[in-house]
């Protein structure tokens, strides 16, 4: 067996860790190790799905649509589409091209077609605080694997490049510090710009945020994709595994004034270290020119690509969302009151899977309209049965809102 320097060497160079990861990698080859003990020839094909990945060709991602509202570092870009707008709202965690991920796979140009004019928040990106610019903390707070260069030269700004033809989103005044309240109240100012009330469809966290705006905006409707709200539901077991998960990054995270991704992704990856390290393996077995490999790639390539949070955000996130259930409780406050689903006066809908390891079914946010799915919290928006099981209930609901 190779030793774990050696590995690391062998598999990700430093220009192709950078780029194509997984990260955090010494965390995930902990895990492949782990997984695979006493199975020489699993590991062998684990480590060959790894090479094959980080080698793949990358298709380049479609242009970012153009912007026509801005609010901080957030905007709105606009699809395309005729009939009442749909903001979608993503996750803080991840980049928000997971709603756009490919050409042939993108529920937002799709809707595009289906007689809904949709629009998606782009958070932006973080730049570090001043006192950290220049410094290698987060490369050293993560064992190296937060290095991520980009054209600004910067290892904190990692996620999507931004074309410039449409305007990128502003970076974040340097030292500010947005908790998840703040960011959700970013909603409002973007929602005003539009002129009319819009349908508000929010992912994962972005769910939790898009319900809170939905107090204190005129909206149409509140659609919630897989958006946690009783972080009860999550489980004691889970709960207290993130929270020793925090305790040992946030002194670091503190003192950058950021939560690197890479912290985040090992809180996912230890929901389900099996299947982290069997879909590698899988991926050795496919051929890296069938559509099945391409879609891999491009959906490994987003989850290794987000952006560091800020500080402020990451402790709501661990410490009072996942430690203390505020959102469940209904204590969580954003724009002077409390968020409370009962009080909600506008159509509603919400998907929830069954088979969700990221966002289990217990701590949705269990509003009277629901759906209930099969599919994972990534596959119900771009696997193969997103488009019958999602996209299309979606579309059909918005389309019939816009009819009444």
């Amino acid at each position: 067996m190779d030793e774990p320097s050696t590995e690391k060497e062998r598999l990700a160079p430093g220009h192709a860790a950078a780029q194509h990861g997984p990260r955090p990698l010494p965390l995930f080859l902990d895990l492949m190790r782990s997984q695979t003990e006493g199975d020489p020839a699993r590991r062998a094909a684990v480590l060959a799905g790894l090479r094959a990945y980080q080698a793949a060709p990358r298709t380049p991602r479609p242009p970012d649509m153009p912007i026509v509202a801005r609010a901080g570092r957030a905007v709105l870009r606009d699809y395309g589409g005729v009939g009442p707008p749909a903001v979608f709202v993503p996750s803080l965690i991840n980049p928000p091209f997971i709603l756009d991920l490919a050409e042939d796979n993108s529920l937002l140009r799709w809707l595009s077609t289906q007689g809904v004019r949709p629009l998606l928040v782009d958070w932006g990106v973080l730049n570090p605080p001043l006192h950290l610019q220049g410094r290698g903390t987060a490369r050293e707070a993560s064992g190296g694997a937060a290095e991520r260069s980009d054209e600004a030269g910067s290892p904190f700004r990692s996620g999507p490049l931004h074309h410039a033809s449409h305007g990128p989103p502003p970076p974040a005044e340097l030292g500010e510090e947005q908790d998840i309240a703040a960011h959700a109240e970013l909603l409002l100012p973007l929602l005003g710009e539009l002129g009319e009330p819009a349908h508000l469809v929010g992912y994962c966290l972005g769910g939790t945020m898009a319900l809170a705006a939905a107090m204190h905006a005129r909206i149409r409707s509140l659609t919630l994709i897989a958006a946690p709200w009783h972080f009860a539901g999550f489980g004691p077991a889970a709960r207290d595994d993130i929270a020793a998960l925090w305790q040992a990054a946030r002194p670091a995270a503190e003192a950058m004034g950021l939560v690197p991704m890479e912290v985040l992704q090992s809180g996912f990856w230890r929901l389900d270290p099996a299947r982290t390290v069997a879909k590698y393996e899988a991926f050795g077995r496919l051929d890296p020119a069938s559509d099945s490999a391409r879609a891999f790639v491009a959906l490994e390539d987003w989850a290794n690509a987000g952006a560091p949070l800020p500080y402020a955000a990451g402790r709501d996130l661990f410490e009072d969302f996942i430690g203390a259930d505020v959102t469940g409780r209904g204590a969580w406050r954003v724009g002077g009151g409390t968020v409370d689903p009962a009080r909600l006066r506008v159509p509603t809908l919400e998907f929830v899977s069954l088979s969700d390891r990221i966002v289990p079914a217990p701590s949705s946010a269990r509003l009277a309209n629901g759906r209930t799915l099969g599919l994972g919290h990534v596959g119900m928006i771009v696997g193969s049965r997103a488009r019958e099981q999602l996209w299309q209930p979606l579309a059909a609901m918005l389309s019939q809102l816009q009819q009444n």
